[in-house]
């Protein structure tokens, strides 16, 4: 079930690309953007990645910080990174837990085939670990203005 906007964000702990672990607590006091993709190194979720990516000092300014989740492991989000020059943290869920918590892992139909997977959805976590904002369904292109333009309009 998706959490919704008010409420408290599900905790969580996952590795980056470095093997180390980052959880969500230890952010308080800083608004976070929480958003989960497909899989590493493919059209959609590079632009996204990309996009995110270019934005992260402007989201700097606005005491934020962009967190990308998907089930790839931390040594393939670190050749993500390194590939296409990413510069926000990625976190490796390979088991899609906090993806179930945040009710992003759902079924999915692609050539006549359902399956469950991860649907593209980025979370807006304000300073004090709530649901600021939640987008469903992304389409990746202006998603990282939009979301930035919502991280503006959050009380400071």
């Amino acid at each position: 079930m998706v959490p919704e906007r008010g409420t408290e964000a599900p905790d969580f702990c996952l590795r980056d690309s470095e093997n180390k672990e980052v959880c969500l607590r230890d952010m308080n006091g800083k608004n976070i953007v929480l958003y989960f993709y497909p899989k590493d190194n493919t059209p959609a979720c590079t632009i996204e990645a990309r996009d995110f990516s270019k934005l992260r000092e402007e989201f700097e300014k606005f005491n934020t910080s962009v967190i990308g989740v998907s089930r790839d492991s931390a040594e393939t989000h670190q050749k993500f990174i390194d590939r296409k020059g990413l510069s926000i943290k990625l976190l490796s869920d390979p088991a899609a837990v906090v993806q179930k918590r945040f009710g992003v892992w759902r079924p999915k139909k692609f050539m006549g085939r359902e399956f469950n997977g991860t649907v593209r959805s980025t979370f807006l976590i304000d300073s004090v670990g709530r649901i600021a904002e939640h987008w469903d369904g992304v389409k990746v292109k202006n998603h990282a203005e939009h979301v930035l333009e919502a991280v503006k309009a959050l009380p400071t």
